[in-house]
């Protein structure tokens, strides 16, 4: 069981790390965190690429180190099979919150967690 919280533990903290304005301003740091394969649907509803998430995501929302930072809330995860764990939970940004769900998988023994897909759902704002 503790392999089992181990691999919840450190795919958390990837998440939290990929919430980390210097990570954020650092596309070769949130490469390291990103599965080559990876793909996000925003909360924009917007489907976003590896290459095009590194791209923007140093100006997106929450790099701005004096600038509204992501809180994350209720983060649980569970492992679905060996090297693959699914992370859920809430942020909130500036007022705005959103549903989050990742995928993170370790490809290899002696391999980094990477997420390798990550979708984001509007909570509206008087919405449960």
């Amino acid at each position: 069981m503790s392999g089992e919280r181990d691999d919840v533990s450190e795919a958390i903290a990837g998440e939290l790390r990929l919430m980390d304005p210097n990570v954020r301003a650092s596309p070769s740091l949130a490469r390291q965190l990103l599965d080559p394969h990876f793909v996000e649907v925003g909360a924009s509803g917007r489907r976003w690429t590896l290459e095009e998430l590194l791209a923007e995501l140093p100006v997106m929302d929450g790099t701005a180190k004096n600038g509204p930072r992501y809180e994350p809330s209720a983060m649980v995860g569970v492992l679905l099979a060996p090297g693959l764990v699914h992370l859920t939970y809430e942020t909130t940004i500036g007022g705005t919150r959103a549903r989050r769900s990742s995928l993170w998988r370790k490809q290899s023994a002696g391999a980094n967690w990477q997420m390798y897909y990550h979708q984001a759902t509007p909570v509206p704002r008087h919405g449960m």
